[in-house]
């Protein structure tokens, strides 16, 4: 009888299953080879980790007709030692060599020097491979010879590497104890390495050259509805058959070099038949009508990678000519999503721009074939006829990241009318819930479905705790009502949109959730909720609202200094020295911590902030500069957070980084907003991402969400569509799809009827839409003066014009609907010029008071003895006693010309700092031109919209020399210095040539009067540059030719002119 032990139970059983089940080759080596040509292998020593006589043998088969000299070529180069810095570059680049052929030149019959790419695997016929699975292979390395469980080879090719633990043991020992030590005794055995499998003949994981341990993951299904099960039977079956390893080799590998390391990203089980399910559906798009799914995985899932597999398999086996638009609604999202495909070399804007800045770049980049495109939702901001598309190519496939975000209204159907053949693929990271019918109506049903439980089960996502600590802050209400109803009595409001703003945000709870005293408890228990987990990983605390974060901060470091001297008080308690040593690192860890706020620029935020007697510039100056390193230069916040053992570890947000904001070691959220469906679990899906030492995230809840908790995780946990209700409860029923005549028929009802309803009080909906310049205007008042004939009159239009919108959204996939966006436009000016009258009531003064009056209504109360989990009781506000009649005052909107005088002024100075942002003025001059051409309603919005987004980009720019390293002087030589196509380590020196150089110049001209004046000063100034550029030490790197350097150095020259002059202008 044979042993029981790792090489009967494991790796007998494993390779004994890949020739009996999966049809490959299968030797044992130890003590057993052959060594020599005509050997076991055909390898000439244990060095070999190729197998040249299987290689030679495929390059035949694969590439026939050739001369010998063209096989022999293509073999010397994929034996030949490698030049790579590193073993992931190695890897990196003999992935290349394996995926894309080999460049082998050779003299043809004629004697002609020939270049031929010829194949090393056959990717179309998996079984034109040979499949070899070798057991106890020895290798030698430089000073170690080591013996490989099991090596699988691709036509003598090692690309799968298998490292055995016996089956007691956890396969972590396998990782921790063996291959760790292969990497850096044998590391040539991985250069051609495609994965690693790390079983002990049950479990068994996948994983990369770069994964570190928590990072290898379970292939637990052959097909996306199956339970999984985690065993080495179907790691085998799913990533081992034939055409499954050949798929995975070709098609499901990236080399990610956008962050701190390269990186190798190998699908997980999960993007593997997910993306293979996209596939099938973009084969089959024309009988899907374009509508090619929703592809639901869960926050922390890979998404941006999932879609990044997509395209390059699409390209690679359907067509190298489709155009994929990757289009998001948010600048980081579309920012984040596009840096995930620069960093796994799929695009470079710099090289071939492929991200669209306005609308019109977004027209011209779609009207020429390209592989990729990026924008913003936004950027379909022009009305586009029909009949005039941008594209009528039937291979441009949209992806929408967030896909329920980005399907309604204009935009949307701006989109379409762009792109009539155009296929539509949704991606997202949270279901469908209810009210999402467009959704599913622009992309069709799921086609990927990988839920939150399954994640978790799957452990690609953490497990989330809830903690329900809100329930200790018991708020007493008493006679609050009377007392608001009283004040708002006292404040005499004339104005019903102040009225109507006012109710909105009290009837949000806003004044309770936001009063001092429980503001006060909350940040408290924070402070000590936080500290005391201090090793836990890093927090982030959404409070409700912008003014909310700066208050809580200055709450946080009230209890933050309080809770320092109390740890300095108890160190005299420490119990022993272990204890002592314990205590003194929680303290420093404390002293260390760094809290900021992190919420988006407004115009006008000083003296709204001043109002509540809060100062924003310091926050604003943190957000914008970020912080201070060891070495004098800065980092910005996001970069901070992300980093693990940076000290900033507790981010304050109300908006910004809920959502495609991914930091591993966030494992505590602590909500004090409430929120729902989408946004909710976007919110609390911060804390679920794997980390070292991470085993779960953590939410605490301050405010009593629990309920919407629950609701949205029965559907967020796999009941797709509904499971809203109570339990027991079948899923709610959804509507057949209407044909479109029917949604059409009530759109024109629903219009007819607000038409009526305006008609009746002596307005003409159609003055809208005939009328130009003043008269327009002066329509849209009109209508609003009819509308707010009085309070009742006002909610019956606005619930009228909402049925408008919820039916044109209804009808947005249509075509048809075209011959109605008018008059829907003209309704929708007049709705939203109502809402804006709202939004410009200024009620910070009466806000403040009002706080007064519920800070000294409420008293918190803590029962210690209460152990019930529900939720604290807050009585609802009632305000129809507050209610008065208010005569309507018309008054004009200054928003967008507010706006553009803030981005001019910005604008001004950081083109004094940097000549070469002149795209952002011609956008800014267009968006102005477009807005004085045509000074409508809806024009005004599609400007405002607009200048928001480009203010966003302007900021985003204005980091840009924080995330360089550089300062805003030397960003400025470091653009004017670069050019196109420069390798990464160029790119670093070509940094240090802008600061050197920068340091120079200052030192020269801060010895000169006035360095223009005179030309011998000038020309002084001239040699220092192009002396600087040249010089071997501090100069360009060797890429540049003398004549480019010397175009560098006229540049610099004519940039230290052109400063001077705006700087004298300025004066």
């Amino acid at each position: 009888m044979k042993p029981l032990n790792e090489d009967t139970l494991v790796q007998a059983t494993m390779a004994d299953y890949l020739a009996d089940a999966l049809g490959w080759d299968s030797m044992y080596a130890f003590n057993t080879e052959i060594l020599g040509v005509e050997g076991s292998l055909g390898r000439a020593s244990e060095r070999d980790v190729i197998l040249t006589r299987n290689l030679g043998e495929a390059l035949i088969r694969l590439n026939p007709g050739l001369p010998d000299s063209a096989y022999a070529d293509a073999l010397r180069q994929i034996t030949d030692a490698p030049l790579g810095s590193s073993l992931m570059a190695i890897n990196r680049d003999a992935y290349a060599l394996v995926k894309d052929g080999v460049q082998a030149s050779f003299r043809n019959a004629k004697g002609e020097l020939v270049k031929q790419r010829l194949r090393l695997i056959d990717f179309d016929t998996p079984e034109n491979n040979h499949f070899l699975c070798v057991r106890e292979l020895w290798i030698k390395g430089d000073l170690y010879r080591r013996r490989a469980d099991i090596v699988g080879f691709i036509n003598g090719l090692p690309l799968m590497f298998v490292e055995c633990k016996a089956v007691h043991k956890d396969i972590r020992h396998a990782y921790e104890q063996n291959l760790s030590d292969y990497k850096d005794t044998i590391p040539h055995l991985f250069h051609h390495n495609a994965f690693i499998i790390l079983t002990n003949g049950h479990a068994a994981k996948i994983g990369s050259l770069s994964s570190r341990y928590e990072h290898f993951n379970d292939w637990k299904r052959l097909e996306e509805d199956e339970p999984g099960v985690v065993d080495l039977e179907t790691m085998l079956k799913g990533v081992c058959a034939k055409a499954n390893f050949i798929d995975i080799l070709e098609n499901f590998i990236l080399f990610d070099d956008g962050g701190e390391r390269l990186v190798k990203i190998v699908a997980r089980n999960h993007q593997f038949l997910g993306v293979n399910r996209a596939i099938a559906a973009v084969k089959d798009r024309k009988a899907r009508d374009g509508k090619l799914g929703v592809f639901w995985h869960t926050q922390g899932s890979g998404k941006s990678y999932s879609i990044a597999f997509l395209t390059q398999k699409v390209h690679r086996k359907i067509g190298a000519n489709f155009t994929f638009l990757v289009c998001t609604d948010r600048i980081d999202l579309d920012s984040q999503i596009y840096g995930t495909f620069a960093g796994c070399g799929l695009v470079n804007n710099d090289k071939a721009q492929v991200r669209a800045g306005t609308g019109a770049e977004l027209k011209s980049l779609l009207a020429v074939q390209k592989p990729y495109v990026f924008t913003l939702i936004h950027r379909f901001n022009q009305d586009v006829n029909p009949n005039d598309p941008y594209s009528d190519r039937d291979d441009i496939i949209v992806i929408t990241d967030e896909a329920h975000r980005t399907q309604n209204g204009l935009l949307s159907l701006n989109m379409r009318n762009a792109l009539p053949n155009a296929s539509f693929l949704g991606f997202t990271g949270t279901p469908l819930m209810d009210g999402d019918e467009t959704t599913k109506q622009t992309f069709g049903d799921y086609i990927s479905t990988y839920d939150f439980q399954r994640a978790v089960e799957d452990n690609a996502t953490v497990p989330l705790y809830y903690d329900a600590r809100g329930d200790k802050l018991g708020v007493a209400t008493n006679d609050l009502n009377e007392k608001i109803a009283a004040k708002l009595e006292e404040l005499e409001l004339d104005d019903p949109s102040v009225t109507e703003r006012l109710e909105n945000e009290l009837k949000r709870e806003y004044h309770i959730i936001t009063a001092e005293t429980r503001l006060d408890k909350v940040a408290a228990d924070f402070v000590e909720h936080y500290t005391t987990a201090w090793e836990s990983g890093k927090a982030m605390l959404v409070c409700i609202d912008k003014v909310t974060c700066v208050r809580m901060h200055a709450l946080i470091a009230k209890h933050w200094d309080l809770r320092i001297a109390s740890l300095e008080k108890e160190l005299a308690q420490a119990t022993d020295e272990q204890d002592l040593v314990d205590r003194q690192r929680q303290l420093a860890w404390v002293k260390a911590t760094r809290a900021a706020v992190v919420v988006s620029e407004e115009q006008g935020e000083v003296d709204k902030f001043r109002k509540w007697d809060l100062d924003i510039v310091p926050h604003r100056a943190l957000i914008k500069n970020g912080f201070e390193t060891d070495d004098g230069k800065r980092i910005d916040l996001e970069s901070a957070f992300k980093k693990k053992d940076h000290p900033f570890r507790v981010a304050i947000v109300c908006a910004m980084w809920l959502t495609g904001f991914d930091v591993p070691s966030l494992s505590t959220l602590y909500l004090d907003k409430p929120l729902k469906a989408h946004t909710l679990m976007q919110a609390i899906a911060r804390a679920n991402r794997v980390s070292a030492g991470k085993n779960n995230g953590l939410i605490v809840d301050y405010c009593g969400i629990l309920k919407n908790l629950r609701k949205a995780l029965a559907t967020y946990a796999g009941t797709p569509g509904g499971g809203l209700g109570n339990p027991g409860d079948l899923p709610p029923e959804v509507d057949p799809v209407r044909p479109p005549e029917e949604l059409l028929a009530d759109l024109e009802e629903a219009i007819e009827a607000a038409e009526g309803f305006l008609a009746a009080r002596d307005f003409r909906l159609l003055d809208i839409l005939e009328k130009v310049g003043f008269d327009r205007n002066k329509a849209i008042i009109d209508a609003k003066e009819a509308v707010n004939e009085n309070d009742e009159s006002r909610k019956r239009f606005q619930i009228m014009a909402r049925e408008v919108f919820k039916k044109f959204k209804a009808c947005v996939n249509f075509r048809a609907v075209n011959a109605y966006r008018q008059r829907f436009a003209a309704i929708k000016v007049i709705y939203n010029s109502l809402d804006e009258d709202v939004k410009k009531a200024d009620i910070s003064d009466i806000m403040r008071e009002l706080h007064a009056v519920v800070n000294a209504s409420i008293e918190t109360q803590v029962d210690h003895n209460d152990q019930d989990n529900r939720l604290y009781d807050i009585s609802r506000i009632d305000f129809e006693k507050l209610k008065k009649e208010f005569e309507r005052s018309p008054r004009k909107n200054t928003t967008v010309q507010s706006l553009k005088d803030a981005i001019q002024k910005k604008l001004e100075m950081m083109l004094r700092q940097n000549p070469l942002r002149t795209d952002f003025q011609k956008h800014y001059e267009q968006l102005v031109s477009d807005y004085n051409s045509e000074k409508d309603a809806v024009n005004i919005e599609r400007t405002f919209a607009a200048l928001l987004v480009l203010a966003e980009e302007l900021d985003d720019e204005q980091r840009r020399a924080v995330r360089e390293g550089l300062d805003e002087e030397t960003l400025a030589l470091f653009d004017l210095l670069m050019k196109p196509d420069l390798e990464k380590s160029d790119i670093a020196k070509l940094r240090k040539v802008a600061v050197g150089l920068y340091e120079i110049l200052k030192q020269q001209l801060d010895a000169m009067q006035d360095f223009a004046e005179k030309q011998a000063t000038r020309d002084a100034i001239r040699v220092a540059i192009t002396n600087f550029l040249y010089d071997d030490r501090t100069g360009l790197p060797q890429s540049y030719e003398p004549n480019e350097v010397d175009v560098k150095a006229q540049a610099i020259f004519a940039h230290l002119l052109t400063r001077r002059s705006l700087d004298l202008h300025a004066a």
